[in-house]
């Protein structure tokens, strides 16, 4: 049940950080999620894990680090259809 509620956690990460920043995340669901679990990677690597904490995910850091991701994944996705 655990990994099932991080994917939830993570997915749920990577589409507030596409509605944010008003980016569509590639991939769907999967990207969502994707950028969600890597986002949590890079806010908990940034900023340590500090705020509330759901599925072992602190949600504040995951967030700022999902928004990173996306925006970085934006960057490179428009640099590659020019």
């Amino acid at each position: 049940m655990g990994i099932i509620l991080y994917l939830i956690v993570g997915g749920l990460i990577g589409w507030l950080a596409g509605i944010i920043l008003g980016k569509d995340v590639p991939g769907g669901i999967i990207g969502n999620i994707i950028a969600g679990i890597i986002g949590a990677w890079i806010g908990g690597e940034l900023l340590g894990t500090f705020g509330p904490s759901l599925a072992g995910i602190a949600i504040i850091p995951a967030l700022i680090g999902a928004i990173i991701f996306v925006f970085i994944l934006s960057l490179i996705l428009k640099a590659m259809r020019k």
